[in-house]
């Protein structure tokens, strides 16, 4: 059963676990299970997704419960009207705050605007040799972008070489190396923790929050925080 973590007559929020695709896409054929069929069996009703996360990102997943509602919240996210938030555990200790100003790339090659504030929460300093190091330092950072580019968090934290720890495309291989061989763990530390925005029916300021996946909240345990 999903957790469904908000829910009114026009829109439904789950917290979606890590590996979880959105929906049927053919660049994952290994994959059997999908939110949007699961939440739609679940509440015996048809359910549109409005945004998108990535299938390795844990979190908020909102979708809309009748076309006029899933064009309008779709239209909130385009004009980066939806204020969100995002958990993630990196590679290093990451200074207390900074804005990452850094245009991303299109597939098409086209250059696009990308900006992603983000704050440091907690760090860490693990008795683990890496490469050179006597010790592993972490980060875990809140981050907030306010422009929607594709794996945008992913691509910013790993061009000021903080990486998220189990990003396969954009992270450090060897330290998701570490990870899988020392602790069987191999989830992108990444958690959409935070979605404000105004309702397209009622006009409410709607806050949802959703608390942290399992994997998540073993490896917060295994950093000490």
């Amino acid at each position: 059963m999903l957790e469904i973590i908000y829910c009114d007559e026009h829109l439904i929020a789950i917290n979606k676990p890590h590996g979880l695709l959105v929906h049927r896409s053919p660049i994952a054929a290994d994959a059997s299970e999908f939110a949007l069929q699961l939440l739609r069996d679940q509440i015996g009703q048809k359910v549109n997704p409005v945004h998108r996360i990535d299938r390795k990102t844990g979190g908020i997943l909102l979708f809309a419960l009748d076309k006029q509602v899933e064009i309008a919240m779709q239209q909130q996210f385009m004009e980066n009207q939806v204020h969100k938030k995002y958990l993630a555990i990196v590679r290093g200790h990451t200074p207390d705050q900074e804005n990452i100003d850094y245009p991303l790339r299109k597939e098409n090659g086209t250059l696009q605007d990308a900006f992603t504030s983000y704050t440091t929460l907690k760090r860490a300093e693990l008795d683990i040799a890496f490469g050179g190091h006597a010790t592993s330092r972490y980060s875990l950072v809140q981050a907030a972008p306010t422009t929607g580019r594709m794996h945008q968090l992913r691509k910013h934290l790993s061009h000021i070489f903080h990486p998220i720890i189990g990003d396969r495309t954009h992270g450090c291989n060897k330290q998701n190396k570490l990870f899988t061989q020392t602790w069987d763990m191999n989830t992108m530390l990444l958690h959409a923790s935070h979605l404000q925005f105004t309702h397209p029916v009622t006009g409410n300021n709607i806050q949802i929050d959703a608390g942290l996946q399992p994997e998540f909240v073993r490896v917060m345990q295994i950093m000490g925080w």
